[in-house]
């Protein structure tokens, strides 16, 4: 989809994901020591705003403006302090060209096809410094025969082995695995990553 169509998806008052942060970036972040972030794709910014509560410095990517509308509203509730610690970035992810200039990139369910999701990594492992940390999480390709909701395109979808191949060398993976998450009745099933930069 296009930005008009992330538009038209953002559309509303309501939050579409909710505004708490995703469950794996809390897990994964949590214990990491503050620094700067990079979130591709942040949607309405749940996970930028959270990561600046506990003190980074969040650049926030997307490209969908009314996206990063709702994200600025909903950082306008929080103290001058949070708000002054987010930059909202409007951009296009598969063309951006960050400086290496970051100890985290996280990246929440952005489904793109193979070619674009390799460009997309690679982006994100050239922005990370030496040691810094990369954190995915999105919809397994198991998820459209066996969980729920998520996109039902399976070539847009991902699992544990395949990111690993996209990231060949310079990442050390220290968690690539198979998520199951309660949807109501029901249970998607996520891929979730984390890895490290080895290479200067």
């Amino acid at each position: 989809m296009d930005a008009a169509d992330w538009d038209r998806k953002y559309d509303g008052a309501e939050l579409r994901w909710g505004a708490p942060p995703n469950e794996v970036v809390v897990e994964f972040c949590t214990s990491l020591p503050r620094g700067r972030a990079l979130d591709l794709a942040c949607g309405e910014g749940r996970n930028a705003l959270w990561l600046a509560t506990r003190g980074w410095e969040v650049d926030a990517v997307d490209f969908s403006t009314a996206a990063l509308s709702k994200a600025v509203k909903v950082a306008a509730t929080a103290t001058a302090s949070i708000r002054s610690r987010v930059r909202w970035v409007h951009a296009d992810v598969t063309t951006l060209t960050p400086e290496r200039n970051y100890d985290l990139v996280v990246i929440a369910y952005l489904h793109l096809s193979r070619i674009e999701r390799e460009n997309v990594l690679a982006t994100a492992v050239r922005a990370l410094k030496h040691e810094g940390i990369l954190v995915i999480v999105g919809h397994h390709s198991d998820n459209v025969k066996n969980g729920v909701g998520g996109p039902q395109d399976i070539e847009i979808l991902y699992s544990p082995s395949d990111l690993v191949d996209d990231l060949h060398n310079g990442v050390r993976i220290l968690v690539a695995e198979e998520r199951h998450r309660p949807v109501g009745d029901s249970t998607a099933i996520d891929t979730v990553l984390m890895g490290q930069v080895t290479d200067e």
